[in-house]
């Protein structure tokens, strides 16, 4: 668990400088590691490059400020670790898809990326990726560790609103429509799903497990057990969306096809489908 403690390091020292202009010299130098080994640790572990996480931080946080205070938009940028407006502008659009005058006119506040919190026992890393898996059926006592693995993974799911994802939850879990695998006290998988449409609505999982087969299982279990002979749908970014951390890879990776462009609460996205037995192995 050695390397875990180090990407913690490292995200502690880009916390502690969010509004500073810092660089991968300067985060392996804080942490007293080699800056190939740790860029290579950090990307292979949490799914993107210390320099993205610093990035999609910084927006989420310049966000936050554009909605909740009357700073201007230069200081706003400043903040962001950014020499120019025009620079700040231009990133951002291409992120959340609204220029920054315009997402604050929408006073609608989501991040790209909340901080990492690598805290657990992570038993069962050492499980073989081949193995099964205990996938159950949320309960409201789940509601907690669930919402932690939310915001591990919120990078996927653009404009999640954490008030409106529990309301949402709550509903799934009386109609036995939310499944989540657990690691002692942590959630490390869950789905939301639903039996009427055959869509997953919320799929997750814990950047630490994300290459233990935990997507497959539980699309083994919605189309094995729950939605047997139905053809299920997700959606996910559209093709070249540079706020795409790789969901779209991992979607057709598991066997999902392309299929039409859809926009979701103003953001463009694109609907996948998967019929039974196009699961890849």
């Amino acid at each position: 668990m050695k390397h875990i403690e180090k990407i913690s390091m490292a995200i502690g020292y880009i916390e502690a400088n969010l509004t500073e202009k810092i660089d991968l010299d300067m985060i392996a130098g804080a942490v007293h590691y080699s800056k190939y080994h740790l860029h290579r640790m950090f990307s292979k572990t949490l799914g993107m490059t210390p320099h993205d996480y610093l990035q999609r931080r910084q927006l989420t946080e310049a966000a936050k400020l554009l909605v909740f205070s009357n700073k201007s938009i230069l200081d706003i940028a400043l903040l962001s670790g950014y020499k120019s407006q025009q620079a700040f502008h231009s990133i951002f659009k291409s992120m959340y898809k609204l220029s920054p005058n315009q997402y604050r006119e929408n006073e609608r506040f989501y991040p790209l990326q909340l901080k990492y919190e690598l805290e657990g026992g992570f038993q069962m890393l050492d499980k073989k990726a081949d193995g099964e898996w205990n996938i159950a059926f949320a309960t409201e006592e789940d509601i907690p560790c669930w919402m932690g693995l939310v915001r591990l993974v919120i990078d996927g799911y653009p404009h999640l609103h954490e008030d409106e994802h529990i309301g949402v939850l709550k509903q799934r879990i009386k109609t036995r429509q939310a499944l989540i695998l657990k690691d002692g006290n942590a959630a490390v998988g869950i789905m939301l799903f639903s039996y009427k449409t055959g869509s997953i609505d919320f799929m997750g999982t814990h950047p630490l497990y994300r290459q233990r087969g935990i997507p497959r299982a539980f699309l083994d279990k919605v189309m094995g057990e729950l939605l047997q002979g139905k053809e299920i749908s997700i959606t996910t970014y559209r093709d070249g969306d540079k706020a795409d951390t790789g969901q779209r890879r991992q979607v057709m990776e598991l066997g999902f096809a392309e299929a039409e462009l859809l926009e979701e609460f103003g953001y463009p996205t694109q609907r996948f489908i998967l019929s039974k037995g196009e699961i890849n192995d």
